[in-house]
């Protein structure tokens, strides 16, 4: 599918470009007026880990909301081949601790594009739910609140949740930020996982040791793509250095 943004903002089919899963060109996005991203052109490979870098404030989550589709951009053109609308995990801090929700329904929020929120989840809804909080081993964790969850714990169910949307295009905002070595550890474990078996994942992150173990990375900095390619290429140290200089 080809979405191109302008005022009317129509949608039409894209043909799939070989091993592509996104390419969008000269894409523009922001806030009330305040522009964010500035003529962003990229080109996302099916089947691979790309890490979004860049400080505070170079448009990494902004980006991200606009592949997942939750912010609209004002210009440009998103291209997304053949395959299942995007699940999106946003950062910690954007769920509230004090919302009265336990793990399972947490995750189970995942099958709602499917099934909608007022339905009730099937009998094939439920063992999707199952296997997801399996394989991020937080099944134990079912009966328990969100908010008494630690850190690693609690983004590893909002990870779940995305599995649970069945999705071959997993968008993460930094899922291993705050997190104690163990948890980012297991949490870059299981994102490999996930590609190997047959998923696209885009995350933004701040951990440089995460960024350099992708298969490519997107270098941001004051809303315009600065460097992309191999993060051997990308992430040196003169690169980093200049971006973090300006931020």
């Amino acid at each position: 599918m080809t979405i191109m943004f302008n005022k009317d903002r129509p949608v039409q089919p894209g043909p799939t470009e070989g091993n592509l899963r996104v390419r969008f060109t000269g894409l523009n996005a922001g806030y009330s007026g305040r522009p964010v991203l500035h003529q962003l052109t990229a080109r996302i490979t099916a089947l691979t880990m790309t890490a979004l870098v860049g400080p505070n404030g170079s448009g990494k989550s902004t980006l991200l909301g606009v592949l997942a589709g939750v912010i609209e951009a004002t210009s440009g053109q998103l291209r997304y081949a053949e395959g299942h609308p995007p699940a999106f995990v946003p950062q910690r801090g954007a769920v509230g601790d004090t919302l009265p929700l336990t793990v399972r329904q947490t995750v189970e929020m995942g099958r709602w594009g499917e099934r909608g929120p007022w339905r009730r989840l099937t009998r094939q809804d439920r063992t999707v739910v199952d296997t997801a909080m399996e394989r991020l081993a937080v099944a134990d964790l079912a009966a328990r609140q969100l908010g008494e969850l630690s850190g690693g714990q609690r983004q590893r169910v909002l990870i779940a949740q995305g599995v649970a949307q069945q999705s071959d295009l997993l968008l993460l905002d930094e899922p291993t930020t705050g997190l104690d070595p163990e948890s980012r550890e297991r949490i870059a474990a299981l994102l490999t996982e996930l590609v190997t078996d047959g998923t696209t994942v885009i995350q933004a992150t701040h951990d440089l040791d995460a960024a350099r173990a992708a298969d490519s990375c997107l270098l941001l900095s004051n809303g315009r793509l600065v460097g992309q390619g191999s993060p051997d290429q990308v992430l040196t140290t003169t690169a980093l250095a200049r971006i973090w200089q300006t931020a």
